[in-house]
């Protein structure tokens, strides 16, 4: 069973708009990021909790295959920089990663088809929390 996950209303309007925008080559990152925010519960921006992960939120995470820990800001394709400490949303963690609190575990699968489980130890910084409601 996977945790229930938060997404603020910007970032749905947003992430819509990428799905919208993506082409056929990446189908299995469209269908991933759009399984995972049907479960959304849907909160304005201003309502937010403070500890769950929202774009351009900085988070700290363990992932146990293999047990190693991040941090990372989680980012749209459009921001990613090489060499940068982001993870697109896209990417298979940042799929796990979107709307998870503090505390939360979900257990996903790479593209190669081995499971991992990813934990978020920590929101660093969440825009929402920092009055950034429309970044």
């Amino acid at each position: 069973m996977r945790p229930n996950i938060v997404v603020s209303s910007v970032d749905m309007d947003r992430l819509e708009t990428l799905l919208d925008a993506l082409p056929s080559a990446q189908s299995a990152a469209r269908h991933a990021l759009l399984e995972e925010l049907s479960r959304a519960e849907l909160v304005e921006p201003a309502d937010m909790p403070p500890d769950v992960v929202t774009m351009n939120s900085r988070v700290r995470f363990a992932l146990d295959q293999p047990a190693e820990e991040f941090t990372l800001t989680l980012a749209y394709p459009k921001d990613m920089r090489p060499g940068d400490d982001r993870i697109s949303v896209l990417a298979p963690v940042g799929n796990a990663l979107i709307g998870l609190s503090a505390g939360d575990s979900i257990d996903w699968t790479r593209p190669d088809g081995a499971a991992f489980k990813l934990t978020v130890l920590d929101v660093l910084y969440q825009p929402e929390r920092a009055g950034e409601l429309h970044r």
